[in-house]
């Protein structure tokens, strides 16, 4: 981890660090205090609406990424059951996957050949455009939640040709690891909107240590909602109420 030291006036201002294989130096919050009021003003004012960028009453889901047209799945039937919310898309997987497409065609970011593990990969969008941008993907997810994945690989990259590769396989956060995901670490992890209950952050951060190495880059987004939200801070799980 690279430190850079900003100098304004002939004094020390802050130091920035660069972490795992993103290139930009980024600033490390130091508390959790200092974290909710980066989010809250992260946050304020709102005037976007959720889910904006996304249908999720449709079974389909047509997008526009890396000079491909993605026809992403959905089972908006599935969302009745409690706990499934893989089963359609959301906007923070859309965000993250035209970040990982900005950031590879402004030179930021290297995906080619790199070897790259999304968690809770619901409809599979990140790992498709990520596979496009050439990263050997693993995305993982739940049991019962493989079959609406593998349909996406399968019409969106498998048979479409593209640079990377992209495997679906299983995985229970806190489980152990199948060394297909372990040996060699992953360059990267991507995660987008992949907790919606306190108690999953404990087993996220359980298998975020097994799969990340020092060379390891996490990338995770989420949308800021009304009610509890969690985040890791080091090793300790906050939990705090966050009005928008």
């Amino acid at each position: 981890m690279d430190s850079v030291t900003v100098v304004s006036d002939g004094e020390e201002v802050e130091t920035l660090v660069r972490i795992g294989s993103y290139g930009e130096p980024v600033r490390l919050v130091q508390d959790s205090a200092e974290e909710i009021l980066l989010l809250w003003a992260i946050q304020q004012p709102t005037l976007s609406k959720q889910n904006a960028f996304v249908c999720q009453s449709s079974l389909k889901l047509e997008l526009e990424t890396c000079g491909h047209r993605l026809m992403i799945s959905q089972s908006p039937s599935s969302m009745s059951t409690p706990g499934v919310t893989g089963a359609v898309m959301w906007d923070s997987g859309i965000i993250l996957g035209k970040f990982l497409e900005h950031a590879v065609d402004s030179g930021r970011l290297v995906l080619q050949g790199k070897k790259v593990v999304e968690l809770g990969a619901g409809c599979g969008l990140v790992g498709c455009v990520a596979a496009f941008l050439g990263a050997e993907v693993f995305l993982t997810d739940l049991p019962d939640r493989l079959r609406l994945l593998k349909k996406n690989i399968e019409t969106n990259v498998i048979e479409s040709g593209v640079r990377g590769s992209a495997t679906v396989r299983e995985l229970i956060w806190g489980d152990d690891l199948d060394s297909e995901l372990t040996d060699p670490l992953p360059d990267y992890v991507f995660g987008s909107d992949v907790i919606y209950s306190e108690g999953a952050v404990t087993d996220l951060l359980e298998t975020l240590k097994k799969l990340c190495g020092i060379h390891t880059t996490v990338i995770l987004a989420g949308e800021l909602r009304n009610g509890v939200y969690c985040w890791a801070h080091g090793s300790e799980t906050v939990a705090s109420g966050l009005s928008q």
